[in-house]
């Protein structure tokens, strides 16, 4: 399977990254340790967690996700085969990025993991009264000390990521490799434009989060009936349940149709083969879910089909 760089870095990941969000929540511990076993098996190597996860689940304080990763880390002899994704700056028990906030956090993080290195370490979203000169000379020293071997942003506006990369440049600090956007056929502003001119310009990593919209590009919500009782409904229904996202389960359903595939499966290979995209992140609870996305990472999807899914979400000219 052919690896993609994440930036200048150095480090390459597999197509597709396992979102961690879900280990220690709707993934008990013994079901995300036979999860991370099969996705290694399956011939990929990223996950990507967060200090945060799952703090907002009634009776978790948070680093539960990144607690079962480490027991794995520890049990599964995998360290060395893997890459670990993390981030900062969003957990309300250690919030922000100053620079006392980064040094503390990632200290937690590494004891929770329990490896002496996070391999990418990411600001989870931007932080306005944290000056950037500060928060990028504690990554910077992180790096120097051997505790972070790559930095990234999350949820950066591309003003707010430029100004970062120029700081880094100017002062000769580690810079930010990758960004975190939200990324998926319906939800397409945040990257397409300024933030692909920014990244391509400058040689970033782009590792987009739901690239499933939230599971409605599964094509399990076809009539009203079908947001009935699920979790996400409201927020589905809300965001998506309009006559472009029906345009797009269309479409959807025309190419996993056209090359025997599920509607999933097509959405995620459409991500993959963005010229914009590293890696989508995508989580899975079962094996089942998991192969299902692992084998999107092998769907090559014709020239023609790929041009017809781009073009099923956006308004007519």
């Amino acid at each position: 399977m052919q690896h993609r760089p994440l930036g200048r870095s150095g480090l390459s990941t597999a197509p597709l990254v396992f979102g961690g969000n879900v280990f220690g929540w709707t993934a008990d511990e013994a079901t995300s340790h036979h999860l991370l076993d099969a996705f290694v098996d399956g011939g990929f190597n990223a996950v990507d967690t967060a200090d945060v996860y799952s703090a907002w689940v009634p009776g978790h304080t948070g680093g539960e996700s990144e607690s079962v990763i480490g027991r794995w880390l520890s049990t599964s002899g995998q360290r060395e085969k893997v890459l670990i994704l993390t981030k900062v700056a969003m957990w309300p028990k250690q919030p922000g990025l100053s620079a006392a906030n980064i040094e503390a956090a990632v200290e937690g993080s590494l004891k929770r993991l329990q490896t002496d290195y996070i391999d990418l370490y990411q600001a989870h979203r931007d932080d306005e009264e944290a000056a950037q000169d500060e928060t990028l000379e504690a990554f910077d020293r992180l790096l120097k000390a051997g505790k972070v071997r790559a930095i990234g942003a999350s949820n950066f506006a591309p003003a707010r990521l430029k100004s970062s990369l120029e700081i880094s440049a100017a002062k000769g600090l580690a810079r930010y490799e990758t960004i975190q956007p939200k990324f998926n056929l319906f939800d397409r502003d945040e990257v397409e434009g300024a933030l692909t001119d920014l990244t391509q310009a400058k040689g970033l990593g782009v590792i987009p989060f739901y690239g499933l919209a939230s599971g409605f590009l599964t094509g399990k919500y076809r009539t009203e009936a079908d947001f009935e009782g699920r979790a996400r409904a409201s927020t589905i229904k809300r965001e998506y349940w309009n006559d472009k996202g029906r345009a797009i389960l269309s479409a959807l359903d025309d190419a996993a149709q056209e090359v025997g595939a599920t509607p999933a499966q097509v959405a995620l290979a459409w991500i993959m083969a963005h010229p914009a995209i590293t890696a989508p992140l995508a989580s899975a609870t079962s094996l089942q879910q998991l192969d299902e996305l692992m084998a999107a990472a092998r769907l090559e999807l014709p020239g023609d089909v790929w041009k017809r899914l781009d073009a099923a979400g956006r308004p007519s000219p």
